[in-house]
């Protein structure tokens, strides 16, 4: 029942260009500040945002900047990752969002479903905010003027259970942040 209810609310957004709200009707963002946004999730869920898990580090010319993966191309050393898009010079656009430190998630890539079990719709994606896109990706946020809310949390150790490639803001007084999980630990990224 929760799939259709996500369903539903996508394809609303996508037909009206709207805002979705996950989890409640209010949200995180100020009314006033409504406008603005795009995508958010209701308040003290303790819960964040999961990022795909990739085997295969994504490329080519539908690889949007600002991609967001945890890469799993070696599940002995899983790390959250972004896509800049500077490609010269040798680098390959994709930004470490874990430090460096690495995350043996072997035991959580048992829960997801094996390449060979899956046939993946490369054309397949939810866009939120227009009727097409040429982004590569499973969730697509296309807007010039909105932008995405991330989950918030007061602590990641309000969490109970992370799970790998998790996202969240915390939003606590003096510590503003986002922060990553890549399944060994939290990373943090302040202003």
């Amino acid at each position: 029942m929760k799939n259709i209810l996500l369903v539903a609310a996508v394809l609303f957004s996508v037909l009206f260009s709207s805002q979705v709200i996950m989890g409640d009707a209010i949200g995180t963002a100020p009314a006033g500040q409504k406008e603005s946004v795009l995508l958010e999730f209701a308040a003290g869920q303790n819960k964040g945002i999961i990022l795909p898990y990739v085997r295969t580090i994504p490329g080519g010319t539908g690889l949007a900047e600002g991609t967001i993966i945890l890469d799993a191309t070696n599940q002995a050393a899983a790390r959250v990752k972004y896509f800049n898009g500077v490609t010269t010079g040798g680098a390959t656009g994709w930004v470490d969002l874990s430090f460096g430190h690495d995350a043996n998630i072997t035991n959580s890539m048992t829960l997801q479903p094996s390449p060979s079990t899956v046939t993946e719709d490369a054309g397949s994606k939810v866009i939120i905010g227009a009727n097409t896109s040429s982004a590569d990706g499973i969730l697509v946020l296309e807007s010039i003027t909105k932008a995405m809310i991330l989950p918030t949390v007061v602590d990641t150790n309000n969490i109970p259970d992370p799970a790998p490639g998790m996202m969240v803001f915390i939003n606590k007084t003096g510590a503003k942040r986002l922060a990553v999980y890549n399944g060994g630990g939290w990373t943090y990224w302040k202003p």
